[in-house]
């Protein structure tokens, strides 16, 4: 095959890729993405901003009222220990995890899908690891000495029990929100810039021009800007594997029948995968038709996100069964009443909820029709996460309850306490991501130019932009010169 016939061939296999919902020039992505940050305010966006602000005060409410009274407004009791606060600590990290996945893994597979719905995932990674963060400080109970789980030089030489798995956590999570925070930053330079040769008032100019460190799209910052990003990839592939493993740990390294199983490490970041997919598939579903963005964040890509949540939702059924299965074959009486306890003793309801929202319902997406349809995929994308949380539920309240001695058995109910702060969790993570929806650009502008088959330094040669005609042209002057 000749050279000339390689590229055309590229530019045609470039042109039958549905990244895009219809032919867009460079410039039309741009004004799509560029318009709703540069547009006034809509009256909307300060209502649904309210609400947010509601919760995040009901969150900050709720967290002042338990450090003034201690944990004993919560519904935690003997033998359950661990409620709440453990519970959405896991599933706030949880949801974190596909924005990671869709930038550094899908990035280094070279999947050019993830270049429209990379940038809103990793924001969202990013606030929901915030959300996670404040779990494990709340829950210690003397909170001002949290500062403890730091390895920071003090007079006291009170250093960090480096055995524990929670500050496990503390490393694992502050490190992965680190890497995911750089990494969403430095694929936004770019994109920063755009916005800045595009403002109209001095300060929105010089607050774009400081965060886009004098990018200038010269040859030299791309290459510095693919090398690192390329990097920080790298980097940040591992952590989506270590850190929910790591999590995992806070249950699998302990005795407690229904916790101690070396499935956990696995089984969970599967779960983390399948939940935030999910929460990434709720956003974008309502964003891009709001925001009319169909043609970038085209029904291609949720249908290849939906793929995924089947993916991970049917390992996590095959997880659920397998533990049934791992406490029968040990022969251990205490493993073998934890699982029979969680499929018909008090908290049967929440197990079986947690069983079809996570293993029945997203198996309706082997069906083309149904993995398209944006009713439907919402309705699921929504019972995943409810699912999700009753995982997180069951793992550890249905260990805990019953404990080996009858006489320690109890009942947990969580307190209007525990209920409100998770529920102003979510304000806090709403009032972050409709800033971001406001202020920064949701699609990485300039990752899905690249994907674009105009992007391909050969596709004018075959499209005819006016550049081949003049080519020839000039080609013709040149030979009646010579002749």
């Amino acid at each position: 095959m000749s050279t000339e016939t390689h590229h055309k061939t590229a530019v045609h296999a470039l042109d039958d890729l549905p990244l895009l919902g219809r032919d867009l020039s460079f410039h039309e992505v741009t004004e799509l993405v560029a318009h709703h940050t540069e547009k006034k305010t809509p009256t909307a966006w300060f209502g649904a901003f309210a609400l947010a602000n509601a919760g995040l005060l009901l969150l900050v409410a709720m967290i002042a009222y338990l450090f003034w009274n201690g944990t004993g407004v919560w519904g935690l009791n003997n033998p359950v220990g661990w409620g709440y606060a453990i519970v959405n600590f896991v599933f706030w990290v949880g949801i974190g995890h596909a924005g990671t996945l869709i930038s550094a893994i899908l990035f280094l597979f070279r999947q050019q899908w993830r270049t429209a719905i990379n940038r809103s995932a990793e924001a969202m990674t990013i606030f929901a690891v915030m959300c996670a963060l404040i779990f494990p400080g709340i829950h210690v109970g003397r909170v001002w000495a949290a500062y403890w789980m730091l390895p920071i030089p003090n007079q006291m030489e009170m250093w960090p029990q480096f055995k524990s798995p929670l500050l496990w956590d503390v490393f694992a999570v502050s490190t992965y929100f680190t890497v995911s925070a750089v990494f969403w930053y430095v694929g936004m330079i770019p994109d920063l810039a755009t916005m800045r040769d595009r403002a109209t008032t001095t300060l929105r100019r010089k607050v774009l021009g400081f965060l886009s460190m004098g990018w200038t799209g010269a040859n030299r910052h791309w290459r510095n800007y693919e090398k690192a990003y390329l990097l920080l990839a790298a980097l940040a592939t591992p952590l989506v594997l270590s850190v929910h493993s790591v999590v995992s740990f806070d249950f699998a390294v302990s005795i407690i029948p229904g916790w101690h199983t070396t499935i956990f490490p696995p089984y969970f970041v599967a779960g983390a995968i399948f939940s935030g997919f999910a929460m990434v598939v709720t956003l974008l579903v309502i964003a891009r038709k709001i925001y009319k963005l169909e043609d970038i964040i085209t029904i291609g890509h949720l249908e290849k996100m939906n793929i995924i949540i089947l993916l991970t939702g049917t390992m996590v059924g095959f997880a659920y069964i397998t533990e049934f299965f791992i406490a029968w074959y040990s022969g251990v009486k205490y493993e073998q009443y934890a699982f029979l306890n969680r499929a018909f003793g008090p908290y049967a309801w929440a197990y079986w909820t947690m069983m079809f929202c996570n293993l029945v319902f997203p198996q309706f997406f082997w069906f083309k029709k149904l993995r398209r349809s944006i009713p439907f995929m919402f309705a699921v994308s929504i019972t995943t996460n409810i699912g999700m949380w009753f995982e997180r539920f069951v793992i550890t309240v249905t260990s805990l309850h019953r404990d080996y001695l009858p006489s320690s058995w109890d009942y947990y109910t969580p307190t209007w306490v525990d209920v409100l702060t998770f529920v102003g969790s979510f304000g806090l993570f709403f009032t972050l991501f409709l800033l971001f929806l406001r202020f920064a650009p949701m699609v990485a502008i300039a990752e899905v130019k690249y994907v674009m088959p105009q992007a391909d330094p050969h596709y004018y040669d075959d499209h005819g932009d006016g550049h081949a005609g003049d080519q020839a042209a000039k080609l013709a002057r040149s030979s009646h010169h010579a002749s």
